[in-house]
């Protein structure tokens, strides 16, 4: 166990030293499990914060010792916030309609470009951007401000998210034709690149303009002209594969991002 310096306690316990939010939460976090520390805590307190934890501390002991007896703790709760979000259900069942909506014009009409090739790299764009938004998510500012929050829950979401569309497009595909790698590779490209961009914008921006985009520079223009883009070709696999290994590794680093409660979301 790595215990805080001597410093960073001391910085903590003064309300007018500056302490970044990650190193807070830590300490935070840490002191609920080392009393050493505690203690270390408790010799900064003063005399008048002493008093008002002891009149705290009282006024907590006669509310537990009068009130009902606590709710049952459901062990199953924490693990469904850090995984899913259930305002993802109407988007992800929307995802899937699509997608079998696409694969049953692809079989009426064969001649066309696959629609499921198109609408790959979106379909997992709604689903992200709600996984990690203040709009969809009611206990989103409590989540944010947890010590486990930030880049890591939303990679949990998003694999949440992956774990429908994913399967989805595979199911599509091999009822089309299409090569995977023709979708999946691109799904996976763009998955990385909301998370990539939403370190700046917001992740809901940022997959409404990578969506916007996508739509506007290849889905019509295929649509009109009735050809596959080229970077929909078969050949298009390995700029796939290395665009989505770049961007991943940018998030990576933009990962501090997720943790501000200032976040754009």
């Amino acid at each position: 166990m790595t215990h805080p310096s001597l410093a960073v306690i001391a910085r903590y316990a003064d309300r007018e030293a500056a302490l970044d939010e990650v190193t807070a939460w830590s300490v935070e976090v840490h002191l609920e499990s080392c009393a050493d520390c505690r203690s270390l805590m408790a010799g900064y307190a003063t005399d008048d914060t002493r008093a008002l934890l002891d009149r705290i501390a009282v006024g907590v002991d006669r509310g537990i010792a009068t009130g009902p007896a606590p709710a049952p703790r459901r062990r199953w709760a924490p693990a469904r916030h850090r995984w899913l979000v259930w305002h993802l259900v109407p988007w992800l069942t929307m995802t899937v309609a699509v997608l079998a909506c696409a694969a049953l014009l692809q079989a009426v009409q064969p001649a066309f470009p696959s629609l499921v090739a198109l609408l790959a790299p979106v379909a997992p764009l709604p689903g992200v951007a709600v996984a990690w938004s203040r709009r969809h998510d009611p206990a989103w500012e409590l989540i944010a401000g947890t010590p486990r929050s930030g880049l890591a829950m939303l990679l949990r979401r998003t694999a949440a998210v992956l774990a429908v569309v994913v399967p989805a497009l595979a199911l599509a595909s091999s009822h089309t034709g299409v090569s995977l790698a023709v979708t999946l590779l691109p799904c996976l490209a763009f998955t990385a690149a909301t998370i990539a961009v939403g370190a700046y914008a917001g992740v809901r921006r940022a997959a409404v303009v990578l969506g916007a985009a996508w739509t506007l520079a290849v889905i019509l223009p295929t649509v009109v002209t009735a050809d596959m883009p080229v970077v929909l070709q078969p050949g298009s696999s390995l700029g796939w594969v290395l665009l989505t290994l770049a961007l991943c590794g940018f998030a990576a680093i933009q990962a501090p991002t997720f943790r501000r409660l200032s976040s754009r979301n």
